[in-house]
């Protein structure tokens, strides 16, 4: 399945801004056939859980992965869900939840350096770089997220965060308990 075109130039959807030490990398989430793991994306960056992490893993030709708050590849929000495997790994740039198997992901994620369709039906994909490939393809174990920013059509972020406020509540309770300081 193709990446919604509409989303891949950002027309009516939502954006994330990755600020890195690298560089910025523009990317268009995919709500549609994501909107749990966008919701979550979008409720982490929010509370500037991304701030100051690591990219704690990097293949050459391959991906880079961030999002751990450990800093190892072991860490997450203290809450897990179940991926949302719709979309494929069909080209380079694509932003995808990081697990250790079904109903793992929680906060990692990783973008693609070339299509890697051994990822299908493994990681949910919900997003694609749209400006600063240049940037994540030349990100290293290390390197750092400044920040990560949500910007778009407010009323699509509105609309999808009304619809997910359930759970939204049961994970801010976790990252309420675990990480009080942010």
């Amino acid at each position: 399945m193709l990446f919604v075109l509409a989303h891949a130039h950002g027309q009516d959807g939502i954006l994330a801004e990755i600020q890195t030490n690298k560089g910025i990398i523009l990317v268009s989430l995919n709500e549609r056939a994501a909107p749990t793991t966008v919701a979550n994306f979008i409720n982490l960056a929010r509370r500037r859980f991304y701030d100051g992490l690591k990219f704690h893993r990097w293949e050459k030709s391959f991906m880079v992965q961030g999002g751990d708050p450990k800093g190892n590849g072991t860490g997450g929000p203290g809450y897990r869900f179940r991926g949302e495997i719709v979309l494929r790994h069909n080209q380079p740039g694509i932003l995808s939840m990081a697990n250790s198997g079904p109903g793992t992901d929680g906060s990692q994620f990783f973008i693609t350096h070339l299509a890697t369709p051994h990822l299908n039906g493994l990681h949910s994909v919900f997003g694609l770089v749209i400006e600063g490939i240049d940037v994540a393809q030349n990100l290293r174990k290390n390197d750092l997220i400044n920040s990560i920013r949500i910007r778009g059509d407010e009323s699509v972020i509105s609309s999808l965060m009304i619809r997910k406020r359930d759970q939204l509540d049961k994970w801010n309770s976790v990252l309420d308990r675990e990480f009080p300081a942010i």
